[in-house]
This record gives structure tokens, C-alpha cells and sequence, in this order.
């Protein structure tokens, strides 16, 4: 019987093969857009699902506010991972570990054959004891989880890193082996570990014990010290079986208020909180191990996306698949007339939808790498695609498939089914139901197309106002034209930043530079609590801080308002305030906040205010701009800010530049690396999140409209053959092409006129909320909303033109002899 069924719709398929071939572009389309999302979404849901007990891992953070002003860090201070191991009861587990900032250069010596290796600035290394394996479980090749780490100076390395630094050697050879760390570490290998395989945060590669840190320079500042705190100290913990997370967090609260000397200076407060394993992916919050976080929102609104292209595709189908029903209807009459039953008739057209939604799914999974390569921007470097090592791939499009093929072929199925055998013999099957409630559910279908499309527009288009808006804006600093480049923060040798600065300076294609400890606008951030009294009142405020010498405000070309800016022999002498750190203090006039006197740092300094200066944006336009002082401390300036002169006509000045910068640069520093950044380059990379969703809403959007497209083409070509003979009957008596497009058109346009009324307030409440993630935005403007709608009302009029005319045109005596 299934056999009869599928031949029966192959032979329908070819006997169809436009309305076949538009039926399996358009389930294509949806079906490949779902399983590009679903392999975005299951990869970044799939993260650390593996760990045994992982409902019961958490991670400890902090939150602490100064001065009214909350921030959030991931770390603890040094000595609670060793208070909560000895004092917390209901705990399994206790891992602490600190990672390796700045990337240290990692040497394997050489042999009698051979020269030292060296590789520069390598990452994912942490310092953690035997407890990190015991709550992380690898997989051992060689050496012990118990011992490997236990005493100073032993690495464990992954097999990658192990093949890296001894390529020919086997792990069990690796056995022994040395390391030099920044000339800082010299440490032997004592146990080689598997990488993990799977989807994991804990991206880590070299394990240092940590006892190494307490008999190096390494020891950070603050190591004994309960109000220092440093994202780079971790603590993991596993709770006991029936242990509460209120419970912990109770006791490590006791804990630090045990051990904790507030200083009253400060005016701050500090708690600490478990952070679930499942949410270190997520939280935005909270910085991870991977320096790749997921946002949840976004990955709800792709399956939404997928969900609604989908939607339009199996709409599309169900439009094209009644518009050609007329052309079954003998088909059926006759089937009934020999005694097909209903029920095998639902089953033969369910049958046809399935295979042609196989084809489709077939086609899909051809175009899936492509698409994959297409969007590459954003697809993340662990995600791959491979039909038969990934079975979770085929059940998913097992579901998609069945569901799929439901949704599309169970309307048309019991449509199709139900015309009485008599009628369809007669060719009246259709007779008269032009305004039944079939005809009536497929303009809703119609409609809600064309309100996913036009929501899909109206968002795109609002998205890429907000980018333009925000790499446009004045950000009340210079960004262009503007190069910059760290230097070592722990360079010994002070006269090495004085030389490089003077071999810029002779260069010619450079304007100014600028040694500072970064730019106007930059990711992290440094701030300390400030005092001022005016003799009736004291103003405490946690102000942000950024170090800069007497060229830093000219280059980057920031508006000084009151005062004065540094003079080159300032040292620490006097501090540049922002607008808003003024008005904090109390001063509408800013002049009168020059020269008085705040008081700041761990030895409470007290400086005068020298100079104020127009606001300028810090971070991201998705924050605030707060309140900010600017203090020239040449021990602290590490980052050269070159601006180079404009361009020449032949383009070859900055490149020019950026090759002299980098001779002077390995004059000073022969043994590093010289690397550099554009200012506006990097301040665009704040958006990187906006600009995938852009692109990916231009996408999503062009397959909304081409879907919804394929639909009206199939409900303009359903009624156009229901209407045959009447626009037969208007030809002869006297209508005009035009008149008689313009009757074919009014109904679609009217529907899509709906669509526009329907779409406009989703739209609008959807760009409200995501707005909201911005302090600083662009107006909703009501041309937007007008340019959606218009938009999507030229490409179904090019729509309608085409099949309308085609049957304006037609000869009126065929037309008349179809009835």
C-alpha cells in the first residue's frame, strides 16, 4: 500500500513540476534555516552537560557596591578558597585555581641536537591543585590526578599542549620534561591529561600547581588579604547531596565578615553568591573561562526565528498545494467512485507531502555547509557539522520531518479528501466557495506571512539604524585616524618607554603621541573612591579613573570646558574631572570646581582639580556615562596612542607609518611581538553582537519575503482559476487589462495592508524591548514602520503583476469554455 502511495506522488510530482519544485525550494529554505539554528542553539545549550553531579557544581562570585554603584566579578579573594574548605560544612568539593593573565612566553629547553622553542603569549594556563581534577574529571594518559600537582614547580599539560611543546615525543616521554614560564616558573611535567571533547568553558591547557605561586614573584598582591579581589581567583564548589545553596552562601557570608576588616573609607559592601555550572555560559554578568558567552535571549529568539520560517514555509505549502487542487479534483471524484475511502485518501496526500519533505530535508542538508561557511562571522570555531557523528543531528531531523509534513499536508489532506465524487466528476468541486470558511482561513494564512515578514523588515531595518547610530555618534573624543599598542606593563626598564616615544616623534607621518593607560573609551575599566569636603558636607563617590600625559586630551581632541590641562613636567600634580564627576560635587559653575582639592588613593592623596572637561563616552553606548578624573602618573601609562597624519592622495601615509612604528618598536623591545589596533576598529567590535543579529535578521528577512512571496503567488493563482470565467465574461463585455488587474489585485493588497496594521505595534513593542539594552539609542522613527510596510507592498504587487496580468490576458473564449 505504501508503495502504491509513493509512486502515485511521484508521478504527481513530475506531472507538477513547477508547483513541485517551488513546493521543495520553499520547505528547503525552512528546513535548512532550522537546522543551521538548531546546530547554533544545541551547541551553546550543550556546554558542560557533561560533568558528573553538575546540578550540584557551583561557582562562588562577588558583588560589590561603592558608593551606590553595584559591579560584579567572578572571583573571590585569595585566602577564601582555604576558609571554605576548612569551615564551610556540606560540601564535597572545594577547587580553587588562578588563571595566568597576559599570557606569559612559555621555553622548552634545548638539547645537544637541537634549539630552545620558544611560543610567545600562550594562553588558557591556570594554577590549581589535585581538587580541580577531582571536580573537572579528565581523562589520564600519563601521571596522577593525586600527586601530579601536589608539589611546586609540576605542570600538567593536555595532549595538545603536550605535542606543541614536545612534537616528538610520547606522552609518557613528556614524563620529566622542563618548561620555563617568563623566565618566572621553571617547572617539570608530571602528568599529561586528554583535551575534553566536548562543549566545555574549561578551555584550560596547562595546569601549574598552585603552590608554585606562593615561592615565586607571581604571589599576587593581596594573597592573605580578604578585601583583594581578582577575577583571575576562581572557587568552585560541590555541594553535598540535600545541601541548600541558601545555606552556603550563609556561612561563606559569616565567613568573610569573620575575616573581612572593612575600610570605612571605602563606603562599600561585598556578598557573595553561588553561581550554578549550567549558568558560567550564559551570564553576562560574570566573566567565563572561554571568553565566549552565550546570551540566551539571543538563542530564544533564533528558535524563534526558525520556528517562524518554518511556519511561512509550511503556510507556503498549504497555499500552493489548495491552488492546484482544482487540477485533483477528477483525480479524486474517480479514486472515490472505485471506493477509496477518506481515510486512504488523507493517506496517500500525507504520503506526497512526506516525500516531498524528504526531498526538501535532502536538499537542506547539502546546503547546510554552505550556510554554515556563509555565516561563518558567527558560527563559533567548536561548531561542526557531521550527519554521522552527531545522531542527535538525525533524530532532529527525524521530528522536523514528521512535524513538518503534518503541519503542511494535514489541511490540504482533508480539503482534498472532501469533495463529494458527483462534483469532481463535474469539474464543480470548487464550485462556490469562494467565500467559505476554507477560502477564508487561507487569506489568515496569508496574512500571518505577511506579518512575520514585515515584523522580520521593520526589525531589520531598526537594527541597522541603531548600528549606523551608534558608530556614527559623537562619543566627545577623536576615534579616527587613531592607532594604538600596548607596551609590557612589567618592563623593568623605565627609560624604554622614553626612548620609543622619541623615536615616534621623529617620524613624520605621525601627527602626535599620546603615553597613556588606555583610551578615552576601552572594555575594562579602573576606578577608586573619592573625598571631597566643603567644609559643611563630604561627597563620597567611586569615580572612574584613567591615566593620561599632557598630550593625552589634545590628541584624542577632547573639549576642555574650565582650567587647564597638564603641563609636561606634571607628576600626579593635579587632576582633569569629567562634567558629571563636577556636578556629582555640587558645581553648576565648573569653573569653581578648579582648585579644589580631592582626596583619593591608598595613601589619601589629595590633589587639586586642574582642569574640567566635556563628558565623553567611556564604554559602550549601552552604558552611562559616569563620572570620571584623568591623573598623569607616568609609572602607569603602558599604552602608546599614535595619531597619524591624513591620508595622501596615493593611500600609502598610514602604511607607511605603521612600518617605521614597528622598526622603532623592535628597536626597543627586539624579543616581542609588535601588535596594534585601530581605535574606531575596536570601538565597532562593541557591537559585534548587534551586527551578527543584523545580519542575521537580513537574512531571516529575505527568506521571510521569498517564502511569503511563493505564498500569494499560490492563493493569487487559486483564485485566478476560480475566477476564469468571470474575467472571460468582463473581457467581453469591454474591461480593460488594467481594470481588470486592479479587481484581481484589491483583495492581496488589502491583505497585505492588514498584515501592516497587525505587524506595526509587534514590531514596535519588540524594538521597545530590545532598545532597552542601550542607554544610549535612536528614535523609533514612524518612516521606518511606513518603509516596512511599503516595502512589502511593491514586492506583492510585483507579485500580483505577474500571475494577474497573465490571466487579464488571457483569451476570453478559453476562459469561457473552462466552466
Amino acid at each position: 500500500m505504501l508503495k502504491n502511495y509513493f509512486s502515485i506522488a511521484f508521478r504527481n510530482f513530475l506531472r507538477n513540476k513547477i508547483f513541485s519544485l517551488i513546493n521543495i525550494l520553499g520547505l528547503s529554505i525552512g528546513i535548512s534555516a532550522s537546522l543551521v539554528i538548531y546546530l547554533l542553539v544545541a551547541y551553546d545549550f550543550g556546554f558542560d552537560k557533561f560533568h558528573k553531579d553538575g546540578d550540584r557544581i557551583y561557582r562562588v562570585v562577588s558583588n560589590l557596591v561603592f558608593s551606590g554603584e553595584s559591579y560584579k566579578n567572578s572571583g573571590v579573594p585569595y585566602p577564601m578558597p582555604k576558609a571554605v574548605h576548612n569551615e564551610v560544612s556540606g560540601l564535597d568539593e572545594v577547587a580553587a585555581f588562578r588563571s595566568w593573565e597576559g599570557g606569559p612566553k612559555v621555553s622548552v629547553p634545548g638539547t645537544k641536537n637541537s634549539k630552545p622553542l620558544i611560543f610567545k603569549k600562550q594562553s588558557h594556563i591556570i594554577f590549581a591543585d589535585e581538587n580541580y581534577f577531582k571536580l573537572i574529571e579528565y581523562n589520564w594518559v600519563a601521571g596522577s590526578p593525586k600527586t601530579s600537582l601536589n608539589q611546586p614547580y609540576q605542570i600538567v599539560l593536555t595532549q595538545s599542549n603536550a605535542k606543541l611543546y614536545f612534537p616528538r615525543l610520547s606522552a609518557m616521554e613528556a614524563i620529566g620534561k622542563e618548561l620555563y614560564f617568563d623566565d618566572t616558573i621553571r617547572a617539570t611535567v608530571t602528568g599529561i591529561v586528554k583535551d575534553l571533547e566536548q562543549n566545555t568553558d574549561f578551555s584550560f591547557k596547562t595546569f601549574i600547581s598552585r603552590a608554585s605561586l606562593e615561592t615565586t614573584s607571581l604571589k599576587p598582591n593581596g594573597w592573605d588579604d580578604w578585601g583583594a579581589l581578582s577575577s583571575s581567583s576562581q572557587l568552585l564548589i560541590k555541594l553535598s547531596p540535600g545541601t541548600t545553596t541558601a545555606n552556603i552562601q550563609t556561612q561563606i557570608a559569616k565567613l568573610f565578615k569573620k575575616y573581612y576588616i572593612p575600610n570605612p573609607s571605602f563606603h562599600s559592601t561585598t556578598e557573595h553568591l553561588l553561581q550554578p555550572l549550567s549558568d558560567i555560559h550564559f551570564n553576562t554578568d560574570y566573566d567565563n573561562f572561554n571568553q565566549r558567552l552565550a546570551h540566551r535571549p539571543t538563542l530564544y529568539g533564533l528558535l524563534a526565528v526558525a520556528a517562524f520560517l518554518l511556519l511561512l514555509a509550511c503556510i507556503n505549502f498549504i497555499n500552493l498545494t489548495t491552488a492546484q487542487a482544482s487540477q485533483r479534483a477528477k483525480e479524486i471524484g474517480i479514486r472515490k467512485t472505485m471506493g477509496s475511502s477518506r481515510k486512504q485518501l488523507i493517506f496517500q496526500f500525507l504520503s506526497e507531502t512526506f516525500l516531498l519533505t524528504l526531498i526538501a530535508t535532502i536538499l537542506s542538508i547539502a546546503l547546510t555547509p554552505l550556510l554554515l561557511k556563509m555565516f561563518a562571522a558567527f558560527v563559533p570555531e567548536g561548531l561542526h557539522f557531521n550527519l554521522f557523528k552527531q545522531p542527535d543531528i538525525i533524530i532532529f531531523l527525524s521530528i522536523l520531518i514528521l512535524t513538518v509534513s503534518l503541519l503542511s499536508g494535514f489541511y490540504p489532506a482533508l480539503l482534498l479528501s472532501s469533495y463529494k465524487p458527483v462534483l469532481a466528476l463535474k469539474n464543480q468541486a470548487y464550485s462556490n466557495t469562494g467565500k467559505t470558511r476554507n477560502a477564508w482561513l487561507r487569506k489568515t494564512l496569508t496574512i500571518s506571512q505577511f506579518v512575520i515578514a514585515q515584523v522580520f523588515i521593520i526589525a531589520t531595518m531598526l537594527v541597522g539604524k541603531q548600528i549606523s547610530y551608534t558608530l556614527n555618534k559623537d562619543l566627545g573624543f577623536k576615534k579616527n585616524a587613531i592607532l594604538y599598542f600596548t607596551t609590557n606593563f612589567f618592563d623593568k626598564v623605565h627609560s624604554h618607554k622614553s626612548m620609543l616615544m622619541d623615536k615616534l616623534k621623529a617620524i613624520p607621518e605621525i601627527a602626535m603621541v599620546s603615553l597613556s593607560s588606555d583610551a578615552p573609551s576601552s572594555d575594562g575599566t579602573s576606578s577608586y573612591t573619592l573625598k571631597y569636603k566643603d567644609g559643611k558636607k563630604e561627597v563620597v563617590a567611586n569615580v572612574q579613573t584613567k591615566m593620561g600625559d599632557a598630550n593625552y586630551i589634545k590628541l584624542f581632541h577632547i573639549k576642555l570646558l574650565a582650567g587647564n590641562n597638564f603641563s609636561p613636567n606634571d607628576t600626579a600634580a593635579g587632576l582633569v574631572v569629567n562634567e558629571t564627576y563636577a556636578h556629582i560635587l555640587g558645581f553648576t559653575n565648573l569653573q569653581q570646581a578648579v582648585g579644589k582639592y580631592i582626596e583619593w588613593g591608598n595613601d589619601k592623596r589629595k590633589s587639586p582639580i586642574i582642569g574640567v572637561v566635556q563628558d565623553f563616552h567611556q564604554q559602550s553606548l549601552h552604558e552611562i556615562i559616569k563620572p570620571l578624573f584623568i591623573a598623569s602618573i607616568p609609572d602607569n601609562e603602558y599604552v602608546f596612542n599614535v595619531a597619524l597624519q591624513p591620508k595622501n592622495a596615493e593611500g600609502t601615509i598610514w602604511k607607511t607609518a605603521i612600518t617605521k612604528i614597528q622598526k622603532a618598536w623592535k628597536e626597543v623591545y627586539p624579543e616581542d611581538d609588535f601588535e596594534y589596533a585601530f581605535l574606531d576598529e575596536t570601538i565597532a567590535k562593541y557591537y559585534g553582537a548587534e551586527q551578527n543579529i543584523s545580519a542575521l535578521l537580513r537574512w531571516a528577512t529575505g527568506l521571510a519575503i521569498f517564502i511569503s512571496c511563493l505564498g500569494l503567488l499560490g492563493l493569487v493563482i487559486y483564485i485566478t482559476n476560480q475566477k476564469t470565467k468571470e474575467i472571460g465574461i468582463r473581457k467581453v463585455v469591454g474591461a480593460s487589462v488594467i481594470q481588470l488587474v486592479a479587481l484581481l489585485s484589491k483583495d492581496f493588497l488589502r491583505l497585505v495592508m492588514i498584515a501592516f496594521i497587525i505587524a506595526v505595534p509587534i514590531a514596535w513593542w519588540g524594538a521597545h524591548k530590545w532598545l532597552e539594552n542601550f542607554a544610549y539609542k535612536t528614535t523609533l522613527s514612524w518612516w521606518i514602520f511606513l518603509a516596512g510596510g511599503i516595502t512589502m507592498l511593491i514586492m506583492a504587487f510585483i507579485i500580483l503583476s505577474i500571475r494577474t496580468f497573465k490571466a487579464a490576458n488571457a483569451n476570453p473564449v478559453k476562459s469561457l469554455r473552462t466552466e
